[in-house]
């Protein structure tokens, strides 16, 4: 498998959080996912863009509470 794109599992062991978040996350379209026929996978850049978004937001929440 190209190096650029992981598993279910894979995702799941880098975040820390359980296969089923994994899945559950990609089926309500809260994580870019890659589906080839009946296969999941995650291009690492794309997640990697994502968890930037995700930080920049959570991030500019701090400030406005603050």
């Amino acid at each position: 498998m190209p190096k650029n794109l992981l598993t279910p599992q894979e995702l799941a062991d880098e975040l820390g959080i359980k296969i089923s978040t994994v899945y559950h996350w990609s089926h309500i379209g809260f994580v870019p996912t890659v589906k080839l026929g009946n296969l999941l996978r995650f291009r690492r850049s794309s997640i990697e863009r994502w968890l930037e978004k995700k930080e920049k937001k959570e991030n500019q929440r701090v400030v406005k509470f603050l």
